[in-house]
């Protein structure tokens, strides 16, 4: 018979048990669901089984959380392309900015860097992230 601890441990799942930092995971995933679920099912007692409507519930709830988690990535995705675009369309206005001193700066964008989380665009010569600026102009040409 398979204890939940064995598999918490094969899974990797955090119960503050011996398993290597390494190997722990940090969220429930649905392959520590369904071996928890079976665990619960072959380990429960003959006399009183596990209601179907519970077990029904939680398999919907677990269809639910992956769906909100691939809807949280999608999301952060979409924000990150649309920061990209929105810097990249910034090549040639003029910007503004507020240094961390707290004195305000303008200055063209010539170039814009994805390298980080957030765009940096570089106005005048500086990096700045681009919630960072404050205000666009059209440099006339």
């Amino acid at each position: 018979m398979t204890s939940v601890d064995s598999i918490t441990a094969a899974s990797g799942l955090q119960t503050g048990g011996t398993v290597p930092p390494t190997t722990q995971k940090k969220t429930l995933d649905s392959e520590v669901f369904l071996k928890l679920l079976v665990t619960q099912l072959s380990n429960q007692d003959p006399s009183s089984p596990m209601n179907t409507n519970e077990m029904i519930a939680q398999t919907t709830q677990l269809a639910s959380m992956e769906q909100l988690t691939q809807l949280t990535t999608m999301t952060s995705e979409s924000f990150a392309l649309s920061m990209r675009q929105t810097a990249a369309a910034l090549i040639g206005r003029e910007a503004q900015y507020v240094d961390a001193d707290g004195a305000s700066h303008t200055g063209t964008v010539s170039a814009v860097s994805f390298a980080g989380p957030v765009p940096l665009v570089t106005v005048g010569g500086a990096s700045v992230p681009l919630d960072a600026l404050s205000g666009l102009t059209l440099t006339s040409s």
